[in-house]
């Protein structure tokens, strides 16, 4: 497997009639992955070929751990454990997950298969072509495509969540339709309609404008395709929205938090039909921790610790929302 290889996506997105916009994404990833701007990138290029051969080797997203393992069953762990380990921390910190490569569990940040619980039972993936938005490290993407995707392109401008996307790619097999592109959706071209579905998760409230960004997921989206939006929500029932002073669970960068009632009429002012919230849930310290792979603060730090159900800054807990949604 050749690290950063994208061709397979841009001679899909050619073939859709999306050449234009494919050559404008290998530009830019083309400079991103040779210019080390984070500082860590040539470091993290050489821990990458230190890792075990992905001769041999499957990425099995069947259940809550999306692990890589031999393609034989009768085969024994190839790769030692320990080193492994050390090898598989220098991509700290771990977020989204969890992942099992051979030998070794990552227990990540987010329980994100909990997530994807509460998600799948409502959603089909099976021969769409699938644009998630924000992706992280890929772990849902990679959940999509064994869900039977024909297509799955990540976009996240955070290089460390590529390069674990990358750890994890090393071992897939020939037939991988996941990728991952190190930009952000800000190089989605107005009229795109290319997309079966749009994927959003965690995303909305970082945005500046909110509108903006649902109107650039809109167009992203192919007639009748689907909308998978989550994000924080405030539980209010009429129309209004948290705008935090400063910082939101010690996040600088959040913008907008609205009720559910406020977040469907956005939806409904930027084209889409059939909302329906599918989950609302309650974040806990039990989804979001710390843990040896994230050593970093996390949800348990971010709350009042007189009262788990308030900020540190005392606005209302974490509670999201999934939507789904079309166009017509």
């Amino acid at each position: 497997m050749t690290l950063f290889d994208r061709e397979g996506l841009y001679d899909q997105l050619e073939d859709l009639g999306a050449g234009e916009w494919a050559g404008r994404l290998r530009t830019i990833a083309e400079e991103t992955f040779r210019n080390d701007r984070h500082g860590n990138l040539e470091a993290w290029k050489t821990v990458w070929s230190q890792l075990p051969s992905g001769e041999g080797t499957i990425v099995d997203a069947s259940s809550s751990h999306v692990t890589v393992r031999s393609a034989n069953p009768d085969t024994s762990p190839l790769a030692d454990r320990e080193q492994l380990t050390a090898t598989l921390m220098k991509f700290h910190p771990w977020r989204k997950g969890p992942f099992h490569i051979f030998d070794v569990e990552i227990d990540t940040e987010w329980r994100s298969d909990w997530k994807w619980n509460r998600l799948i039972p409502h959603v089909s993936f099976r021969d769409r072509r699938v644009l998630d938005v924000g992706c992280g490290n890929g772990y849902y993407g990679w959940r999509i495509q064994h869900a039977g995707a024909r297509l799955v392109c990540g976009l996240d401008p955070f290089l460390l969540y590529v390069m674990q996307y990358e750890v994890i790619r090393r071992f897939a097999d020939t037939h991988n339709q996941h990728y991952i592109l190190p930009v952000g959706d800000n190089v989605l071209p107005e009229r795109l309609r290319l997309f079966d579905t749009v994927v959003s998760m965690g995303v909305l409230y970082h945005r500046t404008s909110p509108v903006d960004h649902l109107l650039s997921l809109r167009s992203a989206l192919r007639p009748g395709g689907q909308l998978i939006l989550e994000t924080l929500i405030i539980d209010q029932k009429e129309e209004s929205v948290l705008v935090p002073h400063d910082r939101y669970a010690m996040m600088r960068n959040v913008w907008f938090i609205p009720s559910i009632s406020m977040l469907l009429k956005w939806l409904q002012r930027t084209g889409f039909r059939n909302c329906e919230v599918i989950d609302v849930t309650e974040t806990t310290p039990e989804e979001q921790r710390k843990t040896e792979w994230m050593t970093f603060d996390s949800l348990p730090d971010f709350l009042d610790p007189s009262n788990q159900k308030r900020t540190i800054e005392g606005y209302p807990g974490p509670r999201r929302a999934m939507i789904t949604a079309n166009i017509l």
